[in-house]
């Protein structure tokens, strides 16, 4: 019986509805590499319903999104020192978004672990992208020391612009 009633929670619970994602990329001699949630679009309206303007909002789902680099590096021009991150952003309806690195690296999307953690914000602007059903994150550019990593969703998408020493390595 204790069988049965075990196989019929898996069965109810089912897989996640947002499935884990991951991207790597190497940028002269950084190592980047991002680990995040993928929610699905599913028909709903994104920005300004699902996710509300001028709030703080986590890009994924689940676990907040994980950004490594193993060197320092520069975002949007700002300099950002080598480690570990959780991503978070601000959507604004007609004005910039924010992008904030925390240093509350390892923590669950909700709820926003606070300004005091932050170590670096950015404003960028978004872009109107092709649709996009599942939340990702990839490197649509990448030359010999700097990249655009990209969020997209729907049919924004949010480029962030990363230069990385180009050094050899010691």
């Amino acid at each position: 019986m204790a069988i049965l009633l075990a196989n019929a929670t898996l069965h109810a619970q089912g897989y996640p509805f947002s499935q884990r994602g991951s991207v790597t990329q190497s940028v002269a001699y950084t190592n980047i590499s991002v680990t995040y949630g993928r929610p699905v679009a599913r028909g709903r309206a994104l920005f300004g319903a699902l996710v509300p303007w001028d709030s703080v909002w986590h890009p994924g789902a689940d676990s907040a999104t994980l950004l490594k680099f193993n060197h320092d590096i520069t975002v949007e021009g700002k300099p950002l020192r080598a480690g570990e991150y959780s991503l978070w952003l601000i959507p604004r309806e007609h004005a910039p978004w924010t992008v904030i690195f925390s240093r509350a690296a390892h923590v669950f999307h909700k709820p926003y672990p606070g300004e005091r953690f932050d170590v670096l914000r950015v404003d960028v602007t978004p872009e109107q992208a092709s649709q996009i059903e599942s939340f990702a994150i990839y490197f649509p550019m990448v030359l010999r020391d700097e990249a655009i990593m990209r969020l997209h969703w729907g049919t924004t998408a949010i480029p962030i612009h990363i230069k990385a020493p180009y050094a050899p390595r010691s």
